[in-house]
């Protein structure tokens, strides 16, 4: 079973590689970039290592070697964690660096998808190639090619409790770059050794704390993080333009939108977010100017039959999308300083000649990022689902058929069984947005006594961003449908119209039921690319 679920996330990163088959090759020198980091992933750019790179990441292990002779230095001739205080026989110690890994390789639950592991992959090269964790080039060198031949390790998502690092996870890593476990290859479950075989790959040399320095990090984490905010960058702009064409076929005065108003607050997200719906709906015939409606002086109604202003959905979608603009924004710019950063323990450092020992594996920093990422991506989704239910219900929004049913009321049911499932998805959302960072669990015999479940917020934070998805997607076919049920195509911007023609192209106009989940589906993974 698991293969076979495996299989069809695998299939994401093929069809990446189908529409990406022209590879460009990107040079890691010394600062990896958001922009850098994001492309790699996306576009499924291969890499290669600056000269300059591979010269600190051997300066680092040299130092290392010599200074490493006749002290005592954690990990090296050392126990690990609470066994530090038992000294490693010279021996033993490459031995040491295998018993670790093996003994880590402990996940369960489902793999990690190939997106994330390549992610998680690249962050923990990068972090290495900075010559602060005293391992040989050949780590960093496989590495690299196993991020340009597409050759997944198997990484389980339970395991890592984020405080020594991703260790669970990131055991699994080494133990495939040591020539063990398993790996994806070709969209199949492969033992690794058979595949380094097929490729002619050679598994690291273990020296001298390799096994340490490739699992004392929060390189999994991080990696999952970058790809979230990836993924929220695209919901943000999702939601921006579902947000204009609603306010597009409600005839929604303009005003709550101008730069007048939204400028007396000095929040750049809510500028931001009405900026971007502004220029969505700068051509379009449908939204109202408030002077020319409400302020002509010729409304004399005791009661006006139309609104004078819209519903919160409708109206406040700057003030609601800004904070979540804004929190992605901070979360990236955090992350960008995690990935090139050192998070190892101990910390190599060949400047001052010296070893230092600390924390730097600790993965508060992205522990709370992910949670406030989850917090305001659930956000999001409860403003789709609120959006959704406007469109649904002809009592309130007053123009539409229920269930936007352009078939025959009481016999067809429109978008009616569609919306369990996005408010559904959404509930779950909310239950989801629990915070890891203050769910610390002491462990490891209490010498691990607060930790920061860092691994779970990224993984969690992961599955609050592809529930979101499924509920854009809803939204999205009941907003198309609308389109056809006002019969307002013509009057759209040409913005919106872009969108319902490429979405048109998936999910045909329909009166008659249809089996909906795979409309669903493919509308979500158009929302995707």
């Amino acid at each position: 079973m698991l293969s076979k679920i495996w299989f069809q996330n695998y299939q994401e990163i093929n069809n990446l590689i189908k529409r990406n088959n022209k590879f460009s090759m990107k040079v890691i020198k010394d600062y990896l970039s958001f922009y850098d980091f994001s492309t790699i992933i996306e576009n499924n750019d291969k890499i290669d290592l600056d000269q300059f790179l591979l010269n600190r990441v051997q300066t680092s292990f040299d130092f290392l070697t010599n200074f490493s002779s006749n002290k005592v230095i954690y990990g090296v001739n050392t126990g690990f964690g609470p066994m530090a205080q038992y000294r490693i026989q010279e021996k033993d110690q490459k031995q040491l660096q295998y018993n670790l890994i093996r003994s880590h390789a402990s996940g369960a639950g489902l793999p990690l998808s190939p997106v994330h592991v390549k992610a998680a992959i690249l962050a923990r090269l990068n972090t290495l190639a900075l010559g602060k964790s005293g391992v040989n080039t050949s780590v960093v060198l496989l590495m690299k090619e196993l991020i340009n031949r597409n050759i997944t390790p198997l990484i389980f998502a339970h395991g890592g409790v984020g405080a020594s690092g991703d260790l669970v996870q990131l055991a699994h890593l080494a133990l495939v770059l040591i020539g063990e476990g398993e790996v994806f290859y070709k969209g199949e479950r492969r033992v690794t050794k058979e595949v380094f075989e097929l490729e002619g790959l050679n598994p690291i040399e273990i020296k001298i704390r390799e096994g340490l320095a490739l699992m004392n990090g929060t390189s999994v984490m991080t990696g999952i993080g970058f790809v979230n905010v990836m993924e929220a960058k695209k919901l943000i702009d999702w939601s921006l333009k579902a947000s204009s064409l609603i306010n597009e076929l409600m005839q929604a005065y303009d005003d709550h939108l101008s730069e007048e108003l939204n400028h007396t607050k000095l929040h750049q997200g809510q500028r931001h977010v009405a900026q971007k719906m502004r220029e969505h709906l700068n051509d379009s015939q449908r939204t109202r100017n408030r002077q020319e409606y409400l302020y002509s002086g010729t409304n004399e109604e005791e009661i006006f039959k139309e609104k004078v202003q819209e519903y919160y959905s409708i109206r406040c979608v700057p003030q609601i999308l800004g904070p979540i603009y804004d929190t992605v924004m901070q979360v990236q710019e955090l992350l960008e300083k995690e990935i090139n950063s050192a998070n190892d323990n101990p910390i190599i450092d060949v400047e001052t000649q010296q070893v230092y020992h600390g924390g730097n594996f600790h993965g508060d920093y992205i522990s709370l990022e992910m949670d406030k990422l989850k917090l305001v991506v659930t956000k999001l989704s409860m403003l789709a689902e609120r959006q959704l239910n406007y469109l649904m219900n002809t009592k309130i929004n007053d123009i539409l058929p229920p269930f936007v049913n352009l078939g025959k009321l009481g016999f067809n049911f429109g978008m009616q069984g569609v919306q369990f499932t996005a408010t559904s998805t959404t509930a779950e959302n909310q239950a989801l947005s629990a915070s890891l960072y203050v769910h610390s669990i002491p462990n490891n015999n209490d010498n691990q006594d607060i930790v920061s479940m860092g691994t779970n917020a990224a993984v969690i934070c992961s599955k609050v961003i592809e529930n979101t998805f499924e509920v854009l997607a809803i939204e999205w076919i009941s907003l198309i449908q609308a389109v056809d049920a006002l019969a307002c195509y013509n009057e759209l911007s040409s913005a919106s119209k872009k969108v319902y023609d490429d979405l048109r192209k998936i999910v045909p106009v329909f009166s008659e039921d249809q089996i909906m989940y795979p409309f669903v589906e493919e509308v979500k993974q158009y929302l995707k690319k």
